[in-house]
């Protein structure tokens, strides 16, 4: 090799160098605009809220009022009929709202999978639930679950119910009604990410399924449901963490009323930080929260590691 051609190389080299020198730094400006915001308003303030748990402090005092109490907000929450209760709603929220939507979104994906008309069309509709404004939906809802002149009670007498459910304005019927609501909403979610994995099941597997004399029920449970696992428990988790943080239609709807029947964890951290001005004991029921949600997360990223 000459000795021009040893210098060409060794300067495309270098010129290489400069180049993946230069696209780096460009990658970390992209990237410096989200960490930085990540900082400031994620990472800070959940610094800030892990610090104020353990403190007692009325924001309207000013930065001087804060005053360490150590463990004593954690301790408080065992005996606070509230905090349990909104506890206790917010696990049957979950409990009601995610098999049941998961389920029902199995079946409008599997029935959209197959031959049907207008299947873009259908995918958009079941879809804008879950892109609308929950403020507006909420309000939509309010109106649909009116006792008196609600047009799901007005359904149901003409079908012969002559005292139709009370719906939000009743302790046993208002977390229910949140929980419809809730269901509805994700419905569209759900089903788009449960077709995206029918989509992915091979064909071959249904048609030696049906050489062999398998049925359609036989299919659905012997391959379709094994197939839709991964899916389904990813669905699962996004689902409950989902659940863990419902707020707005229980604020829009019925403020956790009627007394504290429809009341979560979400909507009593609000209610304890931004009418009661009890910073400390909110980041406290906060960090108890994000715990929770922490340990689903962490599940959802161990089993998706263990798909790899």
């Amino acid at each position: 090799m000459s000795t021009s051609t040893t210098v060409s190389a060794v300067k495309k080299q270098q010129g290489h160098g400069a180049l993946s020198k230069h696209e780096n730094l460009i990658g970390w400006a992209f990237l410096s605009l989200n960490l930085a915001g990540y900082i400031l308003f994620k990472l800070i303030p959940l610094i800030i809220a892990l610090v104020l748990s353990f403190c007692e402090w009325n924001f309207v005092s000013g930065w001087e009022g804060i005053r360490f109490v150590g463990l004593e907000n954690y301790g408080q929450l065992f005996s606070d009929e509230v905090f349990l209760v909104s506890l206790r709603n917010t696990i049957f929220y979950a409990i009601a709202t995610v098999p049941i939507a998961i389920f029902i979104a199995l079946i409008f994906g599997v029935i959209l999978n197959d031959k049907v008309y207008f299947k873009s069309i259908l995918r958009l509709v079941f879809y804008l639930p879950n892109i609308s404004s929950m403020v507006a939906v909420s309000l939509v809802w309010m109106f649909l679950f009116l006792p008196s002149y609600g047009p799901i009670n007005e359904f149901l007498q003409t079908i012969g119910i002559a005292n139709p459910p009370r719906w939000l304005n009743a302790s046993s019927t208002s977390l229910l009604s949140i929980a419809i609501v809730g269901i509805w909403q994700v419905l569209g979610y759900n089903t788009i990410i449960i077709l995206a994995g029918l989509q992915g099941i091979p064909e071959s597997l249904y048609e030696a399924a049906e050489m062999d004399g398998a049925n359609a029920m036989w299919k659905f449970f012997k391959i379709t449901i094994p197939s839709l696992s991964n899916t389904l428990f990813f669905l699962t988790i996004i689902s409950i963490i989902r659940s863990f943080q419902v707020f707005t239609p229980v604020q829009i709807m019925t403020e956790g009323g009627p007394g504290t029947s429809s009341s979560v964890i979400v909507y009593y951290i609000y209610t304890t930080a931004f009418q009661y001005n009890n910073i400390g004991y909110a980041s406290s029921m906060a960090w108890v929260l994000f715990l929770m949600v922490f340990v689903f997360a962490a599940a959802r990223m161990r089993f998706a590691n263990k798909g790899d």
